[in-house]
């Protein structure tokens, strides 16, 4: 059998394990299509054999930018890396002087873009790179289609020249270059090695219930972020079939079609999901509405493996059968897993879900990780609500002085690209890598995150607060959408605010309150900030009175990538905030 050392080694080791009949299914042209494990390796083989007869060479680059998760990104992935190249996905989000930095950094001479979006994005800066030539997954009029790499490798002549490729790679050897997404600053390209990748999947492996080739996945998250990439590895080791949801906008219809076992998400993704589900049952009316709610309160209230008694469970029972039933066939009715990664999970989202029988398994970690490094297990009491769950065996986790958490492993990267200085920073003498997050182990060996080390801050009281602690507190709030707490070295702790503005309308009209048409016109509402500033007054009874939010403003626009408050991980891009409602600040501390 297949000794899975490289990537690529993965859908060999499922054509030998468990072959599928779907191992990848896109949708095109309102069809589902589907790749059969044999086809996938055919294709990647078709792949490597166009890329030898287009002159690539051990160690070249070619960028990949896609929209969506699709069959070909996949296929093009395990075709590069055969040939001994390396894969270097580019977030299709990200600015166009992002795309020349990125291309011309790695020194990326191909590159492949899903759809005219991305080409033309690339096409305005193509001629500031180092690129020989650009293909399209779509059929793009004016662009070379990756068909043609196909049809370059038809002949199989030259399949022996792949072969040796193939056994020339090392599982030290470098697999891929992914530009971390980055709160401030040019991007810094982590290095990941066969081994790294591999060695996590294989760690991460223990840590899920798969049965090999009796599950679906629905994949939605960007699969040019390490956790999805990962993710879809994973998959492929345990032959799960894997489907490509069409777009964020139809994850619903998709995942009603395609039924999965597992889906990966971050927490805003379940966030919006838990918003739309209380929203659908306030509207019920009479006894449903009153059993709906109780099943809710009964959620929040969960401890897994019975802790809260016989009781509890009963009722628990009832409730899964009379209201959460109606949850699971929202996502399809098959759902057992729902994997978290990315950011921090609200504890009130793993107690409810987790009741409703759908529970969602919280991890941690890097690019620089490969990326996980700790992750919760439902299995043999290793699910704790409100950590991370225990760290990945032949990982090292310690906690520094200042409450750093310091880790190593087979899973960390090889450093920076073209950045010594850097990597020296972050990796200490000893193999640890610095990973800037503040955190605890407690005495079973859970790991709970607290905060990033950079962004606590002092106030000018010489007091620490930790922001994303408050944030994560408050945004359980259905009136608060996104916040961020702001004040450093300032006398108090205040915060920027952008409302639920579907939740407030809904509210406003039920309170017969005219908030106007426009979203400026409801952030001025008086009755709105008074609303608002009962939530904030509820959550600052859990912090010191030097953490409370003393003062907040909302803000109108609805926080995006497009609009550069956040990070394509969906992190807050804090200076870019700050900047975009400086005069808001100035408000808040000049008053």
């Amino acid at each position: 059998m297949t000794e899975i050392k490289r990537l690529f080694d993965f859908p060999y080791f499922q054509l030998e394990n468990a072959p599928l009949e779907k191992s990848l299914v896109t949708k095109k042209n309102g069809e589902w299509e589907a790749l059969s494990s044999q086809e996938y390796i055919d294709k990647a083989n078709a792949v490597s054999r166009g890329l030898l007869r287009l002159g690539i060479k051990p160690n070249d680059k070619i960028a990949v930018i896609s929209t969506t998760n699709r069959t070909e990104w996949n296929v093009m992935d395990i075709g590069i890396l055969q040939t001994g190249a390396q894969n270097v996905p580019i977030y299709p989000t990200v600015s166009e002087e992002d795309y020349e930095y990125v291309i011309n950094h790695s020194e990326s001479i191909y590159c492949f873009v899903s759809d005219k979006e991305i080409l033309d994005k690339l096409n305005a800066v193509r001629e500031n790179t180092t690129l020989k030539g650009v293909y399209s997954f779509d059929e793009i009029p004016g662009c070379e289609n990756w068909d043609e790499i196909l049809k370059m490798g038809e002949d199989k002549a030259n399949q022996d020249e792949v072969e040796q490729r193939k056994n020339a790679v090392r599982e030290d050897d470098l697999a891929t270059l992914i530009y971390t997404s980055g709160t401030t600053g040019r991007p810094k390209g982590v290095m990941l090695s066969h081994k790294n990748i591999v060695s996590d999947v294989l760690m991460s492996s223990d840590r899920v219930p798969f049965d090999f080739g009796s599950y679906v996945g629905l994949s939605f998250l960007p699969v040019c972020h390490i956790f999805e990439r990962m993710i879809l590895y994973l998959y492929q080791y345990y032959s799960v079939s894997i489907y490509f949801a069409e777009s964020i906008e139809k994850i619903s219809d998709n995942l009603k079609e395609v039924k999965p076992h597992v889906i990966s998400a971050v927490p805003r993704v379940l966030e919006k999901v838990y918003d739309k589900i209380i929203a659908k049952g306030s509207t019920v009316g009479g006894i449903k509405q009153k059993m709906f709610f109780w099943a809710v309160e009964l959620g929040l209230k969960y401890e897994p493996y019975g802790a809260n008694g016989w009781w509890y469970e009963t009722q628990l029972n009832l409730a899964r059968k009379l209201i959460f039933s109606k949850w699971k066939e929202g996502l399809g009715g098959n759902i057992e897993l729902i994997v978290s990664g990315s950011a921090a999970l609200q504890p009130r989202l793993a107690r409810v879900f987790a009741a409703a029988g759908i529970p969602v398994m919280e991890g941690y970690g890097l690019t620089e990780t490969s990326p996980v490094v700790a992750v919760n297990d439902q299995r043999n009491h290793g699910f704790r609500i409100g950590t991370v769950g225990k760290v990945l065996k032949n990982v090292e986790v310690k906690i520094a002085e200042d409450g750093e958490i310091l880790t190593k492993g087979p899973n960390l990267m090889k450093g920076y690209y073209k950045d010594k200085e850097k990597t020296d920073e972050v990796i200490n003498k000893d193999g640890f890598f610095h990973t800037g997050d503040i955190g605890e182990l407690d005495k079973d060996g859970f790991l709970r995150i607290t905060d990033r080390k950079k962004e606590m801050f002092k106030t000018s009281g010489g007091k620490y607060v930790a922001p994303q602690l408050i944030e994560n507190q408050m945004k359980q709030s259905r009136f608060i959408d996104e916040m961020m707490v702001i004040g450093e070295s300032e006398r108090m702790p205040a915060a920027f605010i952008q409302p639920n503005f579907e939740f407030v309308r809904e509210w406003t009209k039920r309170k017969h309150i005219d908030v106007g048409a426009t979203n400026e016109d409801l952030i001025s509402n008086k009755e709105v900030i008074a609303r608002i500033q009962e939530e904030v007054d509820f959550y600052n009874q859990k912090f010191g009175s030097w953490e409370k939010i003393k003062r907040f403003e909302l803000t109108p626009d609805v926080w995006s990538i497009e609009g550069e408050h956040l990070t394509p991980t969906m992190k807050l891009k804090r200076r870019n905030i700050i900047k975009l409602y400086q005069n808001l600040y100035n408000d808040i501390y000049n008053s």
